[in-house]
């Protein structure tokens, strides 16, 4: 059995359809190219703008046309993350996605259901001409994991609808109606290298099979950061070792909670053997701190088959273990207007050496449903950087999407869910960012619900999609699209 034999047929036809189309965040030109091809063969209008946007426009059906056009809104980038041990290029690859009980996986890379099932739905929603529906606008965003730059460039005159219903939510039976606001922090330094000292011997270490995931939705979790890891490890060991730091390596997305490290890392000679059983020992401590919240993680020591030439000055050295241990990371603060919430949260997301020009850069990520706390978050991510001698660099950041609990939208996607499914739905906010607020912005008129199928381990290789769930998610989309007026 493939994934399109799944039930409902159409929309897993779309999302299998999708996958096969590569769409990393920034480069998602076959998927365009792609969402044009499909408007043109069924016979859609559509509309681009010069960021990337697409969208589809279908007609009211007969007696809906004096009903206001609902947008169905989706981004088309995906994470793209991937096991160390699996060959795959995300730039021509598809993704093979494989049917494992209750859920849809794919093989060693991300799945791309955040957001590529929601794409599907509005495709579907599209094609399906038994239903019954108001005008539809299907709007595709660009590049929303890495800078929610669709929505920030969303053209003039791309969407007319009152109603906006997002589909980038996570956890079916839960209605979201609000969403955090983040900011990007990203620090650089360079450094000096020395020579390395006589009689030394280098070896890598390495953590990895931690669980990630999104650095919002999971961030409460309690998932280990590997950044955080290694770093805490090289701090103890300065003290006890002369360590010499050749290369720092952990984590890739902004909004990816790290899942591997590694270091290149010199000690003499003599202490080579109990540099590598104290670093085991640190693996078996952290492996109890965290038996709860990581079954897999891995702590490993190998010798390195070719030494350095050189390696970081010991200030330099010292200056950048102090910021990766001082940086705040994780949960930085609850709701208290939403009980339950992260208000509040920062991601100690990548470090990255360049080796040629001797320059350190480490991105951060801190996300709030409260502006001035967002902010702050930022500062306090900053002092610690400039402290340790970096430059630091803000991005713009985005907007959060301030909850309406008096939305009619929301009465009505309540209601459908009762009617459907006999319960009641959770209404909720989200740590995650969604591109709501943006849209919020620039249309101020617009009421928006976001609601989706259950999906777990996202924006890391677990990325899984609970079966089930999607058809309850048709389900009421549909049953939403016939009675909103």
């Amino acid at each position: 059995m493939t994934i399109r034999d799944l039930e409902p047929k159409l929309i897993w036809e779309q999302f299998d359809d999708i996958t096969k189309v590569p769409r990393p965040s920034k480069k998602e030109g076959k998927i365009i190219e792609w969402l044009v091809a499909f408007a043109q063969k069924h016979g859609f209008d559509y509309q681009t703008d010069e960021t990337g946007n697409v969208v589809m426009r279908k007609a009211a059906t007969p007696g809906f046309e004096d009903r206001p056009a609902v947008i169905l809104q989706s981004h088309m980038d995906m994470v793209c993350e991937k096991n160390s041990n699996v060959e795959f290029d995300f730039e021509n690859d598809p993704i093979e996605t494989w049917i494992d009980g209750e859920w849809v996986k794919a093989k060693g890379t991300t799945l791309g259901a955040d957001c590529g099932i929601g794409m599907a739905a509005a495709l579907a929603v599209l094609l399906d001409n038994s239903l019954e529906h108001p005008a539809i606008e299907a709007l595709f965003t660009v590049d929303e994991e890495t800078g929610l730059t669709g929505a920030f460039g969303l053209g003039e005159g791309m969407l007319t609808g009152k109603y906006l219903v997002n589909l980038d939510s996570e956890d079916e039976g839960e209605l979201f109606i609000g969403c955090a606001g983040g900011i990007d922090t990203v620090a650089t330094m360079g450094y000096e290298s020395e020579e390395i000292p006589e009689d030394y011997a280098f070896v890598r270490l390495e953590i990895g099979d931690l669980l990630g995931g999104h650095s919002g939705d999971d961030i409460d979790k309690g998932r280990a950061n590997s950044n955080k890891l290694l770093a805490r490890f090289l701090y103890n060991a300065i003290d006890k070792f002369q360590v010499a730091l050749a290369e720092f390596d952990g984590g890739n997305l902004r909004n990816a909670i790290p899942r591997e490290a590694f270091a290149v890392v010199g000690v003499p000679a003599a202490e080579k053997e109990d540099f590598e059983e104290r670093y085991l020992e640190f693996g078996q401590m952290m492996m109890e701190e965290f038996k709860h919240t990581e079954p897999r993680m891995r702590f490993a020591v190998s010798d390195v088959e070719v030494a350095p030439t050189k390696v970081m000055s010991n200030d330099d050295m010292c200056y950048l273990l102090l910021a990766l241990v001082g940086l705040p990371n994780g949960v930085l603060g609850m709701s208290f207007a939403m009980p339950g919430l992260v208000e509040t949260s920062s991601n100690l997301a990548s470090v990255k050496f360049d080796l040629d020009n001797q320059e350190i850069k480490v991105t951060t990520s801190q996300r709030s449903s409260v502006e001035s706390a967002k902010l702050y978050a930022a500062q306090t991510i900053e002092s610690v950087f400039y402290l340790a001698g970096f430059d630091v660099e803000h991005s713009d950041g985005y907007p959060g999407w301030a909850p309406n609990p008096e939305s009619k939208l929301l009465t009505e996607s309540v209601e459908c869910y009762r009617k459907l499914f006999g319960t009641e739905p959770k209404v909720r906010a989200i740590h995650a960012g969604l591109e709501c607020g943006l849209f919020l912005e620039k249309y101020p008129h617009l009421e928006m619900v976001s609601f989706g199928p259950t999906l777990r381990g996202v924006h890391s290789p677990d990325e899984r999609l609970e079966i089930s769930t999607v058809d309850k998610f048709w389900k009421l989309l549909v049953e939403l699209l016939r009675v909103i007026k």
